[in-house]
Parts: C-alpha cells; structure tokens; sequence
C-alpha cells in the first residue's frame, strides 16, 4: 500500500508526480529543484543559494511525515556541472551532519527550468 505525501511549506509538483510516496516504512521523496515554495519561481545566485534551497525543500517534506534528515537512508544529486561539486556538498554537508546517508552524484546535460542541481532522497521512519 502506498500514500502520497505533500507539504505547502515545499513546491509542488510541476508534473505528473507526487512530492513524495510514503511506502513500506519508507519516504521516497521526487527530485526537488531550486524553487521558492511560496512564489514557484526559482533560486539563483549560483549553486550554493541552490543547493540550500533544495534541501530546505527536501526537509519539509520530511518534517511533514515528523522526520528529518537523520532518517535519510539514500540520496541522488544531479548537477548541471561537475565542477559545482565542491560547493554542493559543503552546502550539502551543513544538513546531514551526522551518519550521513548513501549518496550518488551524476553531471546530467539537463535539468528541469535550466537550474544547477536536483536531489532526490529516500527516507526511512
């Protein structure tokens, strides 16, 4: 059995998708990108404003279902370029502090409305 799961406090979804799918003791939450939640449009000022954005938004999807980011067992991060790796993760490092979770990290040729990064995240209860 499966529950769609979705929180005003993060943007929603710009498709055919849910923000998140609550199944089996796990929250699978849809690849977020740098959009406001309140206005829809997206962050610039470069991948560290991005990033930040991105895992503000992952974050109140978990904190809708009561978790947070402890309880992320799996992520997947698509960048735009490679080279904003360094700078993703020290961004990406201020929210998993401790017992980080698996992680993949794959340069793609194109994002959703041009942005510089989306992460996707697997989350346990």
């Amino acid at each position: 059995m499966k529950t769609v799961v979705s929180s005003d406090r993060a943007p929603q979804a710009i498709g055919p998708y849910s923000q998140a799918i609550k199944a089996n003791g796990f929250l699978f939450i849809s690849g977020q990108i740098p959009l406001d939640p309140v206005t829809g449009q997206i962050i610039y000022g470069g991948i560290e404003n991005q990033t930040y954005q991105v895992l503000a938004n992952l974050r109140a999807i978990l904190e809708k279902e009561g978790l947070t980011f402890a309880n992320a067992v799996k992520t997947t991060v698509y960048l735009k370029d490679m080279d904003d790796f360094a700078i993703m993760n020290k961004v990406y490092g201020q929210f998993f502090t401790n017992e980080p979770p698996a992680r993949a990290c794959v340069q793609v040729a194109k994002l959703p409305r041009d942005v510089s990064v989306e992460i996707e995240l697997v989350a346990v209860y």
